[in-house]
Protein backbone atom coordinates (compact mmCIF):
# COMPACT_ATOMS: atom_id res chain seq x y z
CA UNK A 1 0.00 0.00 0.00
CA UNK A 2 1.20 3.36 -0.91
CA UNK A 3 1.18 5.97 1.96
CA UNK A 4 1.69 9.37 0.37
CA UNK A 5 -1.66 8.07 -1.66
CA UNK A 6 -3.50 7.44 1.42
CA UNK A 7 -1.99 10.79 3.07
CA UNK A 8 -2.92 12.70 -0.19
CA UNK A 9 -6.93 10.94 0.10
CA UNK A 10 -6.70 12.37 3.84
CA UNK A 11 -5.82 15.74 2.89
CA UNK A 12 -8.37 16.15 0.16
CA UNK A 13 -10.61 15.19 2.88
CA UNK A 14 -9.88 18.20 4.93
CA UNK A 15 -9.70 20.44 2.30
CA UNK A 16 -13.02 22.19 1.72
CA UNK A 17 -13.34 22.88 5.57
CA UNK A 18 -9.64 24.14 5.70
CA UNK A 19 -10.41 26.80 2.66
CA UNK A 20 -14.01 27.49 4.24
CA UNK A 21 -12.05 28.42 7.46
CA UNK A 22 -9.96 30.84 5.79
CA UNK A 23 -12.70 32.51 4.54
CA UNK A 24 -14.90 32.65 7.03
CA UNK A 25 -12.48 35.08 9.13
CA UNK A 26 -11.76 37.17 6.31
CA UNK A 27 -12.45 37.63 2.37
CA UNK A 28 -9.86 35.94 0.66
CA UNK A 29 -8.27 36.63 -2.65
CA UNK A 30 -7.30 32.88 -4.22
CA UNK A 31 -3.34 33.13 -3.96
CA UNK A 32 -4.53 34.10 -0.34
CA UNK A 33 -5.51 30.91 0.42
CA UNK A 34 -2.82 29.19 -1.03
CA UNK A 35 -0.13 31.48 1.20
CA UNK A 36 -2.00 30.44 3.89
CA UNK A 37 -2.38 26.43 2.78
CA UNK A 38 0.98 26.28 2.08
CA UNK A 39 2.10 27.66 5.05
CA UNK A 40 0.28 25.02 7.71
CA UNK A 41 1.67 22.47 5.46
CA UNK A 42 -1.34 21.67 3.36
CA UNK A 43 -0.40 22.51 -0.36
CA UNK A 44 -2.85 22.94 -2.59
CA UNK A 45 -2.14 24.27 -6.70
CA UNK A 46 -4.78 26.91 -7.88
CA UNK A 47 -5.56 24.25 -10.50
CA UNK A 48 -6.89 22.55 -7.73
CA UNK A 49 -8.56 25.46 -5.69
CA UNK A 50 -10.21 27.18 -8.50
CA UNK A 51 -12.63 24.60 -9.35
CA UNK A 52 -13.36 23.81 -5.96
CA UNK A 53 -14.45 28.05 -5.41
CA UNK A 54 -16.27 27.57 -8.70
CA UNK A 55 -18.08 24.86 -6.89
CA UNK A 56 -18.78 26.40 -3.45
CA UNK A 57 -20.14 29.19 -5.14
CA UNK A 58 -22.18 27.35 -7.47
CA UNK A 59 -23.81 26.17 -4.33
CA UNK A 60 -24.45 29.03 -3.30
CA UNK A 61 -21.90 28.89 -0.31
CA UNK A 62 -19.60 31.54 -1.62
CA UNK A 63 -19.92 35.45 -3.47
CA UNK A 64 -17.29 37.21 -4.55
CA UNK A 65 -16.95 40.49 -5.34
CA UNK A 66 -14.15 41.84 -8.01
CA UNK A 67 -11.26 44.57 -6.63
CA UNK A 68 -9.76 46.67 -8.82
CA UNK A 69 -5.60 46.49 -8.77
CA UNK A 70 -3.07 48.71 -9.50
CA UNK A 71 -0.64 46.34 -10.42
CA UNK A 72 -2.82 43.99 -13.10
CA UNK A 73 -6.29 42.42 -13.80
CA UNK A 74 -9.06 42.95 -11.41
CA UNK A 75 -8.98 40.91 -8.28
CA UNK A 76 -11.60 38.10 -7.05
CA UNK A 77 -12.11 38.31 -3.49
CA UNK A 78 -14.85 35.32 -2.00
CA UNK A 79 -16.41 35.34 1.27
CA UNK A 80 -18.83 33.11 2.54
CA UNK A 81 -22.69 33.54 1.64
CA UNK A 82 -25.39 33.01 4.47
CA UNK A 83 -25.73 29.55 3.67
CA UNK A 84 -21.84 28.92 3.47
CA UNK A 85 -22.06 30.49 6.74
CA UNK A 86 -24.78 27.70 7.93
CA UNK A 87 -22.64 24.79 5.94
CA UNK A 88 -19.49 25.69 7.77
CA UNK A 89 -21.02 25.24 11.61
CA UNK A 90 -22.14 21.82 10.06
CA UNK A 91 -18.70 20.93 9.02
CA UNK A 92 -17.89 22.17 12.49
CA UNK A 93 -19.10 20.32 14.39
CA UNK A 94 -18.56 17.02 12.10
CA UNK A 95 -14.82 17.78 12.54
CA UNK A 96 -15.40 18.08 16.39
CA UNK A 97 -16.87 15.06 16.72
CA UNK A 98 -14.55 13.03 14.35
CA UNK A 99 -11.85 14.50 16.13
CA UNK A 100 -13.19 13.51 18.77
CA UNK A 101 -13.42 9.66 17.84
CA UNK A 102 -10.14 9.44 15.91
CA UNK A 103 -8.60 10.58 19.19
CA UNK A 104 -10.51 8.18 21.84
CA UNK A 105 -9.50 5.11 18.88
CA UNK A 106 -6.14 6.05 18.41
CA UNK A 107 -5.69 6.37 22.87
CA UNK A 108 -6.82 3.27 23.23
CA UNK A 109 -10.59 4.29 24.56
CA UNK A 110 -13.26 2.94 23.75
CA UNK A 111 -16.12 4.67 23.47
CA UNK A 112 -19.63 4.26 24.95
CA UNK A 113 -22.79 3.02 22.70
CA UNK A 114 -26.17 3.14 23.70
CA UNK A 115 -27.63 -0.05 23.03
CA UNK A 116 -30.75 1.04 22.19
CA UNK A 117 -29.76 3.58 19.84
CA UNK A 118 -26.20 1.99 18.60
CA UNK A 119 -24.73 5.62 19.13
CA UNK A 120 -21.48 6.72 20.51
CA UNK A 121 -22.94 8.20 24.08
CA UNK A 122 -19.48 10.20 24.75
Amino acid sequence: MNIENTQSQMRKGVLEFCILSIIKRAEAYPSDIIEEMKKSNLNILEGTLYPLLTRLKNADLLSYRWVESLAGPPRKYFSLTEKGNLFYRELENTWQELVHAVEKITEGQQPVIDPETNMNQS
